[in-house]
């Protein structure tokens, strides 16, 4: 079976990257892939890109599928795969094409996403003149790692009730950036001695729109800054939510991190509904004008 390059296939088939919504999902392991593909189908993109080294066994994509996966080889497991991958589809393809990049084990949510497709939410935020919209990545775990020692529970998935804060963003020159702010929380935030200072933000800008010139960063962020807003200057707008297993993944898997980490439950654990409307009434993302 044939499994291109991300290069090949931007190089061979820029027709396929007309038509938008694109998802960009970079499958860094065998977890929940089935899942995740079938969850951003559903979701009503138009293409999904799986990004993975080796090929994807065929059980694991969704059977109504078709087209609209498709499977290509690139590192995902590079700390940067992220960069590569997503500054190439945005170099291929139309300006203007909405744009959303994650990870197997990842799951968009937005508002009202069960009745509507990410296509009608991104149609009405650019009607609001956004071109990016920003997104929490709300760590998932499992409750118990005796029994899920990967940290990974599709049906007993528990996130943070609590604890998530923000914090003014500066430039180099220490000062404020306007309607910018690094967001924290979740399992970065609780155990965050075994995180790296530089990945301990839980705000993403996973969604956006292609521009000339528009690059992600290692960080996540945008080199055009007013991606990296949160809102425009005269209302909220909408946010949306990544529901994630990638940090619990990571910290169960890790050597430094592994033996000393009995459990991720706690106090302020609770069960996740997989529902946008949990995700609203707990503060995690925001409808803005959009009903």
């Amino acid at each position: 079976m044939s499994h291109p390059t991300l290069a090949e296939f931007l190089k061979d088939s820029p027709d396929r990257l007309i038509k938008g919504p694109i998802a960009i999902l970079l499958i860094e392991d065998g977890v929940a892939v089935g899942p995740t593909l079938n969850h951003h189908l559903k979701a009503g993109f138009k293409l999904i890109l799986a990004l993975s080294p080796d090929p994807l066994p065929p059980h694991l994509l969704p059977e109504d599928g078709g087209e609209k996966i498709v499977n290509l080889r690139h590192d995902a497991r590079n700390t940067r795969a992220h960069v590569a991958a997503v500054n190439a589809v945005i170099e291929a393809a139309p300006p203007n094409t909405w744009m959303y990049y994650g990870y197997n084990a990842e799951f968009l949510f937005y508002p009202f996403s069960e009745s509507r497709t990410v296509g009608e939410m991104l149609a009405f935020h650019t009607e609001e003149r956004r071109r990016s919209m920003l997104t929490y990545v709300i760590d998932l775990y499992a409750p118990d790692l005796n029994r899920f020692p990967d940290a990974v529970s599709m049906n007993e998935a528990m996130f943070d009730r609590t604890g998530y804060f923000a914090l003014g963003r500066t430039d180099r020159d220490g000062n404020f950036l306007e309607r910018q702010l690094d967001f924290h929380g979740g399992l970065r935030w609780r155990f965050e001695e075994h995180v790296p200072a530089d990945r301990r933000r839980i705000d993403r800008i996973s969604l956006f729109r292609t521009q000339p010139g528009l690059k992600l960063l290692a960080d996540h962020r945008f080199n055009v800054e007013e991606y990296n807003t949160y809102s425009c200057p005269w209302h909220h707008n909408l946010t949306a939510a990544v529901a994630s297993f990638r940090v619990a993944k990571a910290l169960a898997r890790n050597p430094g991190s592994r033996h000393q980490i009995q459990n991720f439950a706690w106090r302020n654990s609770h069960p996740f509904r997989w529902h946008s409307q949990q995700l609203m009434d707990f503060g995690l993302m925001e409808p803005g004008q959009w009903f």
